[in-house]
């Protein structure tokens, strides 16, 4: 199963979702409570937007309080384990991006087993990653980009917002399908990291669109490719990888809802269709939108399908690339 093959059958879910809600509805009594939702990620950023969003749709629509609480840390192990310590009835969860499938291949340990601790409930939305160069550079598409490097590999580098990250393992997939060893350069956050391309000091970075997009459109970037299945609204004239010869390509990134391992099938059955309905609400896809994010709901069978590939392909690049576990 591919990343976009578990999209398309995401759209589907949230389909399914919408038909069947009265069923479950009628055949759980659920929430009585109020409901907290931890955030494996520090106050500000897209992915607490997207949880408070959530959290204020669920109280709506379950008649119970969602309260968010942020609890970054360790690249998402802090949350995970305040997860685990509460009990498996729902009325904890936690929010989390693809890196929950990253840790365990890139510590040295983990105080829990991702496939048997915890319950995936649903996907909520996904995000591609552009490739961006400095104008230096003297390439405007891949192929031109992948000539470049064969010939002359210590002339460019890619920055990445963290060792072991997203843009790491998308710089080092990208080694992988074009053929090539470009150096990757660690930095500590994506702050620093897009800063050190638009001054040149590094030449290629893996970002999001819409922290790039003005940089683009002001020239003091090239946009060169973009991952996933079809072109981003926020760069729409910048064509995907499948477009430039490398249909394998991947480096989508997704955010979701997982349970504590042994919660009902019920409940998490209701909230994930729940989460079907509210993340393609228009007024939540519109706010998904300004953050380039696209609604991707799954089914929680096909969220721990997700989560499998996604550590399988991930341990292909780690092992490939020769990274180390982080102690």
């Amino acid at each position: 199963m591919t990343f976009l093959k578990i999209i398309v059958r995401g759209l589907i879910a949230s389909a399914v979702a919408v038909a069947t809600t009265g069923v479950a509805f009628a055949q759980q009594a659920f929430p009585t409570k109020p409901i907290h939702l931890l955030v494996a990620f520090p106050p500000g950023g897209s992915t607490t937007v997207v949880a408070q969003l959530l959290g204020k749709k669920m109280t709506e629509r379950l008649g119970q309080p969602v309260i968010v609480e942020n609890r970054p840390g360790a690249n998402g192990v802090i949350a995970s384990q305040d997860l685990l310590k509460a009990p498996a009835d729902g009325y904890t969860l936690l929010m989390v991006v693809n890196t929950h499938a990253i840790n365990p291949l890139m510590k040295a340990s983990l105080p829990y087993n991702i496939e048997k601790d915890f319950a995936p409930v649903s996907t909520l939305y996904k995000l591609e990653l552009v490739l961006v160069t400095h104008p230096s550079v003297k390439a405007n598409n891949i192929a031109e980009f992948t000539s470049l490097a064969k010939k002359n590999p210590t002339s460019i580098n890619f920055a990445a917002g963290d060792s072991g990250g997203l843009t790491h393992l998308a710089a080092e997939t990208f080694n992988t399908e074009a053929g090539i060893k470009l150096q990757v350069i660690p930095y500590k956050g994506s702050g620093p990291a897009l800063n050190d391309a638009l001054g040149g000091h590094v030449q290629a970075y893996f970002s999001s669109p819409t922290a790039v997009i003005q940089h683009v459109a002001s020239g003091a970037l090239k946009a060169l490719a973009i991952s996933g299945e079809a072109r981003s609204q926020a760069l729409p004239s910048v064509p995907t990888f499948a477009e430039q010869g490398l249909p394998e390509f991947e480096a989508g990134t997704w955010a979701g809802i997982l349970a504590p391992a042994g919660t009902p099938d019920l409940i998490v059955k209701k909230l994930s269709q729940e989460i079907g309905i509210i993340m393609n609400l228009p007024d939540v896809k519109a706010k998904l939108k300004d953050f380039g994010l696209d609604p991707f709901v799954t089914t929680p069978e096909d969220f721990a399908a997700l989560i499998n590939y996604d550590t399988a392909r991930f341990k292909k690049i780690i092992e490939a690339a020769d990274m180390k576990r982080q102690k």
